[in-house]
């Protein structure tokens, strides 16, 4: 989904091509021509220089194109001069984007910050221009279809509008701390998955958690968030977090509208970087997924909390996998796996299990006889190590994580700690 601050210049101009017509055929667009067009100086009327304008004019008019999309920021101005030299309608990657947002979200939360997105954006601009699209596919529901008020509406209204999805939203991101923290109560660990659109995590979040999350070779196939419990090879259980994508050179107030959604990141405990390393700009992609994790004030974190699955090892040559797998097989920051056939799997749940299990620490509890409910969840969620009955408790030493250790104490405050009798550590 996001991606701000750094200039795109390593990539080709037709690998921006081909993400923009995926863009577009993400919302079932028929694309019947694409090109790429070098500008030295942009334009300030038409960003394009006025021989590629009038050349496009024609092709526009010879195909009898009804919407013309530029892979690239273009102003108001700009906008509205394409659309008369061309005669049809036009937008940019950021409206292509928000068109997107607007028919993936599902909750409410979800829809609110793509109509406040799409408003902030929309502000300076015809409000008659998304209605192309909705005359197209008929309408994706975040502005109401052709004919309803959002037609005729003014800036004094969209302000209004603003102003009201802001304090909804202000209302849902107060639920979703409440949410957080009873969620906080639940002593599992949190595993964010993250990535650049499409790199696999909604086909590996199902195959891992069983579940039926929508999973397409498309950008953007899911935008609201999704959490599983999962089980992981020592008996210990995580909670999975699937993610909106991320995606290169989106204008920083659509990060700001998708800031609430990603602070489940934020929160992990664990972050596992889906990565598609059989498309050939995979080396970029992972730079706009880190610096929108550094975006996010996770920086400290990318060398110690983060795993990279190295994903769509099935569409690598012989050579390239093997090569791979060399370089993964005694790493504890990557893996490679295919999310679609399972391979790697296995490796890739271990690794998680060992990562969780690095800063376990030894605690000892003396615990009352009649707190069978704290027992229970120190074998749920801990190794015990050692146990034994006494006159005034049951003495029990267990490995937990500094984060499991807090949440027990503060769910079972009539444990009493007590110094383990072997050395304290990992396990």
């Amino acid at each position: 989904m996001l991606r701000n601050g750094r200039a795109d210049d390593a990539r080709t101009p037709e690998a921006r091509l081909e993400e923009s017509v995926g863009l577009a055929q993400a919302i079932d667009l028929d694309v019947v021509k694409t090109e790429t067009v070098t500008v030295a100086n942009p334009r300030p009327a038409t960003l394009l220089g006025t021989g590629s304008v009038e050349r496009l004019a024609g092709a526009i008019k010879a195909d009898r194109i009804a919407l013309a999309i530029v892979g690239h920021t273009v102003s108001p101005v700009q906008q509205r001069n394409l659309e008369k030299a061309w005669n049809c309608k036009v937008i940019d990657r950021t409206g292509l984007i928000l068109e997107i947002f607007g028919e993936r979200a599902r909750t409410r939360e979800g829809q609110h910050q793509v109509e406040l997105a799409a408003l902030l954006y929309q502000r300076s601009r015809l409000v008659r221009s998304w209605t192309h699209l909705e005359r197209q596919r008929g309408g994706f529901g975040f502005l109401g279809g052709p004919g309803e008020s959002q037609l005729e509406m003014d800036r004094r209204l969209i302000d209004e509008r603003i102003i009201r999805l802001k304090r909804d939203l202000a209302d849902v991101k107060r639920t979703r701390g409440l949410h957080r923290t009873a969620r906080q109560r639940v002593p599992y660990p949190v595993v964010a998955l993250v990535g650049y659109t499409n790199a696999g995590k909604s086909t590996l979040f199902n195959r891992v958690t069983r579940s039926d999350v929508m999973a397409a070779d498309m950008l953007f196939a899911t935008l609201d968030p999704t959490m599983r419990l999962i089980d992981l090879p020592s008996g210990q259980k995580a909670i999975l977090s699937d993610t909106v994508g991320f995606i290169s050179a989106l204008p920083t107030h659509l990060v700001a509208a998708f800031r609430a959604t990603l602070e489940e990141v934020e929160a992990a405990d664990l972050i596992l970087h889906v990565r598609d390393v059989s498309h050939p700009d995979s080396e970029l992609q992972r730079g706009d997924v880190l610096a929108v994790l550094k975006d996010l004030g996770q920086g400290e974190r990318l060398e110690s909390d983060v795993i990279e699955a190295l994903n769509k090892a099935d569409l690598l040559d012989p050579e390239a996998r093997a090569s791979l797998a060399a370089q993964t097989a005694r790493s504890e920051h990557s893996v490679l796996i295919s999310a679609l056939d399972g391979s790697g799997m296995p490796e890739m749940l271990a690794l998680i299990d060992r990562r969780l299990a690095a800063d376990r620490k030894v605690a000892a509890y003396r615990v009352p006889h009649d707190d069978g409910a704290a027992v229970s969840w120190l074998y749920d969620h801990g190794h015990v190590i050692e146990r034994h009955d006494e006159a005034d408790g049951a003495y029990i030493e267990v490995s937990l994580s500094p984060v499991e250790i807090g949440r027990f104490e503060r769910l079972h405050p009539t444990a009493e700690r007590t110094e383990p009798s072997r050395a304290a550590g990992s396990s």
